[in-house]
């Protein structure tokens, strides 16, 4: 006897006696369909990968739910137990008796078609603190090394959740970055900042600012990726962190070859449809143009912040010169005139002016302090979250010209075929034609559905990104604090400061009485 369903026929003879009571055991008492998540529990109790996991259901299951892909389902973990790759093909024309899988005794499956109550995989259940401890990554910059013809910026990456310094080429996080997005395409990968400086980018800035820039970015982009719930339980970022052999490159491209992408390797990827909310799109929709206004209204204060920290180095520049020009002023040598050396103490008091610059300096130094605590507190912050928020943008766009595109475009093949079929069964043509375009159509119906469940495994990660999104908001008392106290901070020492000098002058200029004249004519 032969059963058939979409995937072909399949000899009932060579089902053994375990196989229906798996059935038996997992399926309930009202309905002989067995749910793709109790299957899912059945795999869980393999000793088979993830990945391998993954194929056995993308090679069989599929969300039918029918007794004879229960069947073919437990052959092919059988056959992946015993270290054959799962695939349809393995069980045609399968003329002895399939193998029996281990899974214990059947009993002891009845308690996998009860639903446990449990915490939703859909939902990011971590906090801004808790993605913040996961680790701290430091980018420094290494003395320039030369080759035999080009000089080249090398960068020490310090983990502190490794404990380990490394040291990696803008080549090697190049790299990194594509394998990540290979791996990840359905998450917020950010972004890197260019290798070289666009045209006429260095008329604004100096090579060096650019580097320094560049570095920042870096270690904004790596400490992304290690606090992300997902990249950083990843062996790729273990591996750019740690390896400290001679080519990184290749270790990293190896553990991507052999790691695939995430949605052959995440155990959730074919079940994600039953983890979404009915109304998805409508939540992605109004979540997506919530983050871009969010989006807009930080670009502002980002360059609000960076106008304040480059208001506060000019600042330190103006106080520095004010004070160089007092020391010019009260060094200057020339005799006082004897007609004016009646009248005036200019002789006595220039030599006080002169040592008025020490005080000029002090407050430079100051303004540029603040000046740095504003740039690293407050604009590195903002451009933190501004990064992630990029990176969130870019992913919505891959999701839409992406995933989206390539199903619309496996449903456009799909209706060509079965047009093509239509057409040879009205004008009969030669009979190994008609297979082979039945075969194809086989084909087609199976990438639609691995494309579908692709689609919806997209939207998973998607809604949680913007839960990532959110998550991270609170950074926002993160960057007002650190602005409130950089402030606080800079205006206490400037304060203590201009006090002192305010002293000074008034011992400078008081009039005999101690009395000091008035700072202004009136």
């Amino acid at each position: 006897m032969e059963i058939q369903n979409s995937y072909g026929l399949l000899n009932v003879g060579s089902v053994p006696s375990y196989y229906r009571e798996v059935h038996q055991a997992i399926c309930s008492r009202t309905d002989e369909r067995v749910p793709l998540s109790v299957f899912q529990r059945v795999l869980s109790r393999t000793s088979l990968s993830v990945t391998v996991q993954n194929q056995v259901r993308l090679a069989d299951y599929l969300l039918k739910g029918i007794k004879v892909s229960l069947y073919k389902g437990l052959a092919l973990i059988a056959l992946a137990q015993q270290g054959k790759p799962p695939s349809p093909k393995l069980l045609e024309n399968f003329i002895q008796e399939f193998p029996k899988p281990q899974l214990g005794e059947p009993k002891e499956l009845q308690s996998l078609k009860m639903q446990t109550v449990q915490e939703s995989p859909l939902n990011l259940s971590l906090t801004l603190g808790e993605l913040l401890k996961k680790d701290t990554i430091k980018v420094e910059l290494i003395p320039e090394k030369k080759g035999l013809f080009l000089k080249h910026v090398e960068y020490q990456v310090t983990s502190e959740c490794f404990t380990v310094s490394v040291y990696r080429r803008y080549t090697d996080f190049d790299v990194f970055h594509e394998l990540l997005l290979q791996r990840y395409a359905y998450r917020v990968v950010p972004a890197l900042p260019p290798k070289r400086a666009l045209k006429g980018v260095l008329t604004s800035m100096s090579e060096r600012e650019f580097i320094e820039g560049r570095r920042r970015a870096l270690g904004r982009f790596l400490n992304l990726v290690a606090r992300h719930p997902v990249f950083s339980e990843d062996e790729l970022v273990k591996t750019f962190l740690t390896f400290s052999g001679s080519d990184v490159q290749t270790k990293l491209r190896d553990a991507c070859k052999k790691l695939g992408d995430e949605f052959m390797t995440c155990k959730y990827a074919t079940q994600a449809k039953d983890y979404l909310p009915a109304d998805i799109q409508s939540q992605f929709s109004s979540s997506r143009e919530l983050i871009k206004n969010i989006h807009n209204s930080f670009q502002k204060l980002r360059d609000r912040a960076e106008r304040m920290a480059e208001r506060s180095k000019e600042n330190a520049t103006d106080l520095l010169m004010f004070g160089k020009e007092l020391s010019s002023l009260g060094s200057d040598e020339s005799p006082v005139p004897i007609l004016a050396s009646c009248k005036s103490p200019w002789a006595a008091l220039r030599r006080s002016v002169k040592g008025l610059s020490v005080e000029f300096s002090l407050l430079s130094e100051k303004a540029a302090q603040q000046g740095r605590r504003e740039e690293d507190d407050v604009v590195e912050k903002l451009n933190l979250f501004l990064d992630l928020l990029h990176s969130y943008r870019d992913l919505c766009e891959r999701h839409e010209k992406g995933v989206l595109h390539e199903h619309q475009r496996a449903l456009q093949k799909y209706g060509v075929m079965k047009r093509q079929i239509l057409s040879a069964t009205v004008q009969p043509k030669e009979q190994v034609s008609v297979e082979q375009l039945e075969s194809r159509i086989v084909q087609q119906e199976n990438a639609i559905q691995v494309m579908e469940l692709r689609s919806y495994f997209s939207l998973f990660c998607l809604h949680q990104e913007s839960q990532l999104i959110f998550t991270y908001l609170p950074i926002t008392s993160h960057i007002l604090g650190a602005f409130v106290n950089s402030q606080v901070q800079g205006h206490k020492e400037m304060g203590e400061v201009w006090q002192n000098l305010h002293s000074k002058l008034k011992s400078i200029f008081g009039d005999g009485n101690g009395q000091s004249p008035p700072l202004s004519p009136k």
